[in-house]
């Protein structure tokens, strides 16, 4: 009986290389065969073969030769990063962001929606789905061309997509994957909108070096998310971190610190209190100085708890209070080193408003990428021109 390969084999090696070869392209600049075929360890046939069925199939582009250099340049090749889309969309008690970004996760298309605390959930799904819609039509995409959707939600989320438990007005129970079903034949995967901040900070942010860190959100509410070895811990129940729910922790009061003072106008809208008292504080009003204090001595109170828990590398400060870091960040650090043993670097978000979404992009690329570019299971299939 012969020893050859079977041809189902050898179709499946095929695709394996093609994969490889995806791969070591979209994780560096334009390459040449010559140099696709030294990163891959495939011969340089073997490479101009499958380069051009991939080619083909629209995975690859060839990029215009360099200007200027004599003779034949050699074909170089890029990933065709806008074959695809994802979107990326983070569901507040303020707003509404949708990002939609390509497969590079650059991202090409942004709508906000402004809405209230007291929005009702069928009006907040609405802004949802119009930011939606608006983001794609800027990035001149159809929703048929999205890949996969990741929402931010505040509240726990559970591993199914929906909202257990939320502090916003009938929120609790709200399905956020449904909203999409008819719209989308892409996956949605949904989660807390701390937990993809914390994902967002250590994709594109301030801890991109970090294998153990900690997210805290501050701004008008305060929460956690965090990232352990390497990768974010959402929990068996996608509640890690919501330390805000137990009361010693003083988080879920810690913004009365601030509106409470009595140099705040009675008709400034809440949203822009906690600015108010910063801008006061700043400017050396004793009673802004001393909200402030007492809002951070709060805040320290929570970051401990989950600090003496995990014992990170560095905490990351984000949220809308984070832009005011310069009033924040020592104190917070004060504060810590009387509660906790070892006091963790502390870092402020450069990401503002946008880490949630931006955590949203970044689950629905680890998906496709688990789905597309891990996969052992080719052939891939052809793609849109």
């Amino acid at each position: 009986m012969g020893g050859g390969v079977a041809g189902g084999d050898l179709a499946r090696l095929r695709a394996l290389n093609a994969l490889a070869v995806i791969r070591t392209v979209r994780d560096a600049a334009p390459l040449t065969l010559s140099e696709v075929a030294q990163r891959t360890g495939l011969s340089r046939p073997a490479v101009e073969d499958i380069v051009a069925d991939v080619l083909a199939q629209g995975w690859l582009v060839e990029v215009p030769p360099v200007a200027g250099i004599m003779g034949r340049p050699a074909r170089r090749f890029r990933f065709r990063a806008e074959a695809g889309h994802v979107l990326g969309i983070d569901v507040g008690a303020h707003k509404v962001l949708a990002l939609v970004a390509d497969l590079d996760g650059e991202v090409v298309g942004t709508r906000q929606v402004a809405v209230r605390p007291d929005t009702t959930p069928a009006r907040r799904l609405a802004a949802v789905g119009r930011a939606a819609r608006d983001a794609l039509k800027e990035a001149g995409i159809t929703p048929a061309a999205v890949w996969a959707v990741g929402v931010a939600s505040t509240g726990v989320v559970d591993p199914q997509g929906r909202v257990g438990l939320s502090v916003v007005p009938g929120w609790t129970g709200v399905d956020l994957t449904a909203p999409f079903a008819s719209d989308f034949a892409a996956p949605v995967y949904a989660a807390n909108d701390c937990t993809l901040a914390a994902r967002a900070e250590q994709w594109c942010g301030v801890a991109q070096d970090v294998l153990d860190m900690v997210y805290v959100l501050a701004g008008s509410r305060t929460g956690a998310g965090l990232v352990l070895g390497g990768r974010v811990h959402r929990g068996a129940g996608g509640a890690a971190g919501e330390i805000g729910y137990l009361d010693d922790a003083r988080w879920a009061r810690a913004q009365e610190r601030l509106r409470g003072w009595n140099g705040v106008p009675a008709d400034l809208p809440e949203i822009d209190v906690p600015p108010f008292v910063f801008a006061a504080a700043r400017a050396g009003n004793r009673g802004a100085m001393g909200a402030v204090r007492g809002y951070v001595r709060d805040l320290a109170r929570g970051t401990a708890a989950v600090v003496l828990t995990v014992d990170p590398e560095v905490v990351v400060l984000g949220g809308g209070f984070s832009q005011s870091a310069d009033l924040l960040l020592e104190p917070l650090r004060d504060e810590l080193a009387k509660l906790v043993i070892r006091v963790p670097e502390l870092r402020v978000s450069t990401l503002g408003d946008r880490a949630a979404a931006l955590g949203a992009v970044r689950h629905s690329l680890d998906q496709v990428e688990a789905r597309v570019f891990a996969s052992e299971e080719g052939p891939l299939d052809p793609l849109p021109r």
